[in-house]
């Protein structure tokens, strides 16, 4: 199953660069480390959301579950990062109760990727 509405999936300026790309945010740095490896970057923040948009477009939904603000998708897929690396991620995207349109919540590498 594909995500409802992958083509119309938003991403937070400040989820990229001030969470997935920040080496100095607590949760996000050991991401911002292992998406850098691959070429994203802070100052470069559109390739990262462009390649997310694409696993929301043609990525295969693998789990759902409700939370208080809507239904979460967790979404599987690769991407070509500007290494030239395929990275296999899980990402996590809500469907906010009373919209249509997916908002990214968090990605990360599956687990092969993140032993690595």
């Amino acid at each position: 199953m594909r995500l409802a509405n992958g083509e119309r999936a938003q991403i937070a300026e400040r989820k990229l660069t001030e969470y997935l790309l920040s080496g100095s945010h607590p949760e996000g740095r050991a991401k911002a480390r292992f998406f850098g490896r691959h070429g994203f970057w802070r100052a470069r923040p559109d390739s990262l959301r462009e390649a997310l948009q694409r696993i929301a477009r043609t990525g295969r939904v693998r789990e759902t579950f409700g939370s208080p603000y809507g239904t979460n998708y967790v979404v599987t897929g690769e991407i070509l990062a500007p290494a030239g690396s395929v990275m296999r991620l899980r990402t996590v995207w809500l469907i906010p109760t009373g919209s249509v349109v997916p908002q990214l919540i968090t990605a990360y590498p599956l687990e092969r990727e993140a032993q690595r």
